[in-house]
């Protein structure tokens, strides 16, 4: 685990991150806040690009937490049946659809707490739900985000949650509403697990892991 960078070199790293990419955006389609808490629910162990296939049609019918609960579990699982995990997920896509419509008329609640309730839905999940749709400056650590913080200092920590709280405390506020998704697409693109893209990286001479791949 690489030593956390301080405070300048985490300033021009992610300046160097938002002049590649000013505004990043998630990869997974949506259509509200709703369908967003769905797709992010259902990404667990799967790509974004098999989740988008498998919600283009699921969404078009089923875009309110009433019309999921209308299309029925066996109605899901024939949409998403492509997808890791399918019959679990199905079954927690109809229960969070009935909390959402008994407990909260229907609408999405906005608070972490809340959104971890749901089945399906941890912290991951709700800090991007908070990101994406309310601007909320939560760090929403994958397994991306995880070895590109520990990789490179940006974020170094043992567990999800040190890293989480590595972002959380030492890369500078007005960088912290986009700095997951650099991070998530950074480790996507960039400096993946088995063959990290050293020589084109645009931070490798701030970033502390050794393996630069020469």
């Amino acid at each position: 685990m690489a030593k956390q960078l301080d405070y300048h070199t985490l300033r021009e790293i992610f300046t160097r991150f938002q002049d590649a990419d000013a505004a990043p955006v998630g990869e997974l389609d949506h259509v509200n806040v709703y369908t967003l808490v769905v797709a992010v629910a259902l990404s667990a162990q799967a790509t974004d690009a098999g989740v988008n296939r498998a919600t283009k049609e699921l969404f078009r019918i089923a875009d309110t937490p009433q019309k999921m609960l209308d299309l029925g579990e066996e109605g899901v699982i024939a949409h998403i049946k492509t997808i890791g995990l399918y019959r679990n997920k199905a079954k927690n896509v109809i229960k969070l659809s009935r909390i959402l419509v008994e407990q909260y008329g229907g609408d999405v609640p906005c608070s972490r707490a809340a959104l971890e309730s749901l089945p399906g839905v941890g912290r991951k999940t709700a800090n991007v739900v908070l990101n994406m749709w309310w601007r909320h400056p939560a760090q929403a650590v994958d397994t991306h985000i995880f070895r590109v913080g520990n990789r490179s200092g940006i974020a170094p920590g043992k567990t999800v949650d040190a890293v989480e709280r590595a972002i959380e405390d030492n890369i500078p506020v007005d960088f912290q509403l986009h700095a997951h998704h650099w991070l998530i697409l950074h480790g996507r693109y960039h400096c993946k697990a088995r063959k990290p893209q050293c020589p084109t990286c645009i931070i490798r001479d701030l970033c502390q892991y050794e393996d630069k791949t020469l």
